[in-house]
């Protein structure tokens, strides 16, 4: 009552000064009639009422030579109609609520009379189109762009609006609703409040917020039903730790006339203000911004009745328009249309920042972010349209400038409960409902989801690899989350999905899919398995293994090469070494059989004969280390193929399964469906199967039994079935790409994000790791992992050795062969340079030479230091040898 009186003598004082002056002006200017609507004897009426008159006593103190004064008529918004026909007022500085303007616009429409608000701020106004129709104040939809850079700035994900049942409060929705749409940001519900509430209904609507999860809320509402809101806010407990609490100016613009206890209930909330840059004080007590907009608003409207002039000042009225209803019957003022255009060039510097209507009200470019801490508000930084949210009005950032976290944007922040820690924006409310999370009762790959009846209770018991990573995943969320898991009965995966669409369930955990039709009404968490749909075919082995296979390791051409070197070798040591060892003498047959003899006997290196001359003995070193590289060649590779599987795919890609037009198979109550489709695969073509089991038979009985050629499934199944049947079937090709498995939530659920961090938690500790080895350990432990060794049956292609492999060996045998025949030849013609008959040269050749023989065995008696044995005594007369035979 106290601050009320103050304000009441200082609106007598200024209007008693006001009135003088006009006394003294009167006789040289022309009054022009303008009406003030207002609700007598409110608080921020006497407020602007003060503010208008410190106005017109400025304004005409400064401006003594004007030709026009404004004279003012206060009435309330129900006399404004009454007041207009009567004094035929020329403009209209009011009213101060959206719902009382939208009346007044249309009345001012209609009688050309310009309408001024300084404090009707819904944006719902602007849709009637009036060109009369002035707004001295900010659109309350102009700060959403600063509301939803604080938003993206924290990284909150769902906000809900509460906002007032009105003209007012409805205005800013669809503004706020697109700018938060922008950013991905999700409106899970609204609270709206009617005006006239009262506690009890206030507190209904806080309990169920307080039951949801989420904990961000922007608050659009007047100063009165804000006070009472957060009163209760505070008494149930959603002014606590966790909460995010958003204002806009509408309540944050009159925070320095609210009382302590008012203040008391919104420690810790952010809002956006006004921002008013003054740079002299003015000495008015509970002043806010629309009292500087009501002074800037009046002083507009006096420099453009000036610029208008005194003439047409009166309203043109039919005798049809006497007959008609009230409204109809205003009459046209003829000052109206010259003063609209007037008004529409005005451009000052007011108190409230530069003064300039566009499109017909004020915009702006600054707002001031505040965080209410104590006695009132206390800035933390400023949105600006050009650069967003900064530390200070005055920064200007260039485009190298990077900004690494919040921090960097705005100064320190409390928030509710009186904490700096950063509130996440959602919660699983302990008095909330639990996750109902569904899962599949039947599931054919029994590894991923497996469903069990417990006998004892009768409820359904879930396991497998799905069940345990999810649980896995919640144990490393920041916070607890409670669920319970829902059988799900019918119907394939898709239906299941959609199950979440409807709101029936809160999420799914199974062996589903991400696929871009089912992202289009459901989210996924990231992908906790490998990707893609693998082809999957028999293998063979390539390997005809009949009774001829120990000739398959060598070529023909280095079978012939090898015997016929044989046969040389052999003759060339005979060449040498049969004139002085008698082991290679003896008549014609034991000599050809001795030559035959000695050629094989070297491959398992144990011939009989010795050698003595020393090319005998090199070429036969020469040919023992080609042998041997030769049978160790052909010994590995004929165990390979005697021992070893050849196996090879049947099939080696879609593409040949296409041209060849074979069936085949793929997952029941899967996508491959679709996808095989639109590859190009007939309907006649197409196998569905459920199980692993299922899936061998039909591979295993082939297209011509009525089975299938090839079987298509996704990659984490495909380690589930080589693991059974590593040694019949290969992965061979990934056809086509998908995003693996996920778990599924509604769009817009805040749970994705921190569930899919805490699936890359679990991924890279050793959690992961060990429910694969758990889950996916083969049956036949031989089999290895078929996606980190995707061959487990390497197909080596087998090549038979040829000549090319060995012919440097066979070089140096052939030139050590050649030069030990040329010295023997050579050697024998030098001891028969005078025979010239062939016949007889060849009988002597054949013939053993006695004195070369008794030198060869006397050096090796000499060497060895033994006597001639008798035998040799006796094999070195050649008539021994004629006399056996």
């Amino acid at each position: 009552m106290k601050r009320q009186n103050n304000l009441v003598l200082s609106l007598l004082f200024f209007v008693i000064v006001f009135l003088m002056q006009v006394g003294e002006a009167q006789k040289r200017a022309t009054d022009v009639n303008v009406g003030i609507v207002n609700d007598v004897g409110m608080a921020y009426s006497n407020m602007t009422l003060l503010c208008i008159n410190m106005s017109l006593s400025d304004f005409y103190s400064s401006h003594t030579e004007t030709q026009t004064r404004l004279v003012t008529t206060i009435v309330t918004p129900k006399m404004m109609l009454l007041s207009q026909q009567q004094r035929e007022v020329k403009a209209i500085l009011g009213p101060w609520t959206s719902m009382q303007a939208q009346f007044m616009i249309e009345m001012g429409q209609k009688s050309q009379v310009p309408i001024v608000t300084y404090s009707a701020t819904s944006p719902s106004l602007a849709s009637i189109r009036s060109q009369y129709f002035f707004r001295a104040t900010y659109d309350d939809s102009s700060q959403v762009h600063a509301i939803k850079e604080i938003i993206k700035l924290f990284g909150w994900r769902e906000v809900a609006p509460v906002y007032v049942d009105d003209t007012f409060g409805e205005g800013i929705m669809p503004r706020l609703t697109d700018a938060l749409q922008e950013i991905n940001v999700r409106i899970p519900y609204r609270t709206v409040i009617s005006p006239n509430a009262t506690d009890d209904e206030i507190s209904v609507e806080l309990f169920r917020m307080m039951t949801l999860p989420t904990r961000v809320f922007v608050v659009h509402t007047v100063e009165l039903l804000a006070s009472r809101f957060f009163a209760k806010a505070t008494e149930i407990g959603l002014m606590k730790q966790g909460y995010v609490w958003i204002l806009t100016n509408a309540i944050t613009d009159v925070l320095n006339i609210m009382n302590e206890t008012e203040i008391e209930t919104m420690q810790g909330v952010l809002g956006v203000k006004t921002y008013i840059s003054m740079d002299e004080e003015i000495p008015i007590s509970d002043l806010n911004v629309y009292g500087l907009w009501a002074y800037d608003a009046t002083t507009a409207l006096a420099l453009a009745m000036e610029e208008a002039g005194t003439s047409n000042l009166t309203f043109f009225k039919t005798d049809a328009m006497r007959n008609v209803s009230e409204l109809q019957g205003l009459g046209l003022s003829q000052y109206g249309p010259k003063l609209l255009q007037t008004l529409s060039r005005v451009r000052f510097q007011g108190l409230a920042g530069d003064f300039q209507f566009i499109n017909g009200e004020l915009q702006p470019s600054v707002f001031e972010i505040v965080n209410v801490n104590g006695q009132g508000g206390r800035t933390i930084g400023f949105w600006m349209k050009e650069y967003g949210l900064l530390k200070n009005v005055d920064q200007k950032p260039d485009t190298e400038t990077t900004f690494s976290s919040w921090q960097d944007r705005l100064r320190p922040i409390i928030w509710p409960g009186d904490t700096t820690s950063v509130p996440k924006g959602w919660e699983i409310p302990t008095n909330g409902k639990r996750l109902r999370i569904e899962v599949p009762v039947k599931n054919s790959f029994q590894q991923f989801v497996k469903a069990t009846r417990d006998p004892i209770t009768n409820s359904t018991i879930f396991s497998g690899f799905c069940i345990d990573y999810f649980e896995a995943v919640i144990k490393a969320m920041p916070y607890d989350v409670s669920y319970d898991f829902i059988p799900f009965q019918d119907g394939d995966y898709d239906t299941l999905v959609y199950q979440v669409y409807l709101g029936k369930y809160d999420a799914v955990v199974a062996d589903t899919t991400i696929s871009a039709n089912r992202s289009m009404y459901v989210d996924f968490s990231l992908p906790y398995t490998p990707s893609g749909v693998g082809l999957v075919v028999p293998v063979k082995d390539s390997v005809r293994r009949s009774s001829t296979i120990f000739l398959m390791p060598l070529t023909l051409a280095l079978w012939l090469i090898s015997l016929l070197s044989f046969f040389i070798i052999g003759l060339v040591v005979w060449v040498v070494e049969h004139r002085v060892n008698p082991d290679f003498g003896g008549p014609g047959q034991y000599q050809i059989s001795t030559i035959f003899w000695f050629a094989f006997s070297i491959m398992v290196f144990a011939p009989r004969e010795r050698v003595l001359s020393f090319w005998a003995r090199l070429v036969v070193i020469i040919w023992y280390f080609l042998v041997l590289v030769l049978t160790s060649s052909y010994t590995a590779s004929l165990a390979s193929l005697l021992t070893s599987q050849q196996l090879h795919p049947t099939v080696t890609n879609i593409n040949s399964l296409l041209a060849k037009g074979e069936s085949v198979g793929y997952q029941r109550s899967s996508f491959i469906l679709e996808r095989l489709r639109d590859s190009g695969f007939s309907e006649t073509s197409l196998v569905s199967y459920g199980s692993p089991e299922n899936c061998d038979a039909l591979l295993s009985k082939g297209p011509a039994e009525g089975g299938i050629s090839a079987a298509f499934m996704e990659v984490p199944y495909v380690r589930t079935f080589l693991g059974q049947y590593c040694n019949k079937y290969k992965l061979v090709q990934t056809p086509f790409k998908v995003d693996g498995l996920g778990f599924v939530f509604p769009i817009g659920s805040p749970l994705v994000a921190d569930i899919s961090r805490a699936i890359l938690k679990v991924e890279e500790s050793n959690k992961a790791n060990e429910l694969e080895n758990a889950w996916f350990k083969p049956i036949d432990e031989s089999c290895p992992d078929p996606l980190t060794n995707p061959d487990p049956n390497p197909s080596v292609s087998f090549r038979q050795l040829g000549f090319d492999s060995f012919w440097v060996l066979f070089l140096a045998a052939a030139i050590v062969c050649a030069i030990a025949l040329g010295i023997s030849v050579c050697q024998f013609l030098k001891e028969n340079p005078d025979q010239r008959n062939m016949r007889v040269l060849w009988e002597k050749f054949k013939t053993p030479d006695q004195k070369s023989y008794i030198k060869e065995v006397t050096k090796c008696q000499c060497s060895s230091g033994q006597g001639m044995p008798k035998n040799d005594q006796e094999g070195a007369n050649p008539e021994h040898h004629d006399n056996q035979s």
